[in-house]
């Protein structure tokens, strides 16, 4: 799957929906809000970002021996491997950007 064709087709596909909508008769006016769609304004350039790094703010367990968080938090965040069993270990969280 090309996903950027995949854009400029959802985009084709959103600009025909909006110009349906659009009986301008005036001249100058219809040219500039034509040109203000070609030039992009109904849809912004695509974006790509990435997550920044996180240290590890220790487990739900190491929270709980440590007084941060309640007993009864590490009871209830816990990995299952099948429902209704007990669980072995609880999820790690992301504290601070590294």
């Amino acid at each position: 799957m090309d996903v950027f064709k995949v854009r400029d087709e959802v985009i084709d596909d959103y600009r025909a929906f909006t110009q349906g909508f659009l009986t301008i008769r005036d001249t100058e006016i219809r040219e500039k809000v034509e040109s203000d769609i070609d030039s992009g304004l109904l849809w912004p350039e695509p974006w790509l970002a990435l997550n920044p790094s996180f240290e590890t703010g220790g487990s739900v367990d190491d929270l709980v021996d440590q007084g941060a968080l309640a007993e009864t938090t590490a009871k209830v965040f816990r990995i299952k491997e099948h429902e209704g069993g007990p669980g072995r270990s609880t999820h790690h969280l992301a504290r601070t950007p590294a």
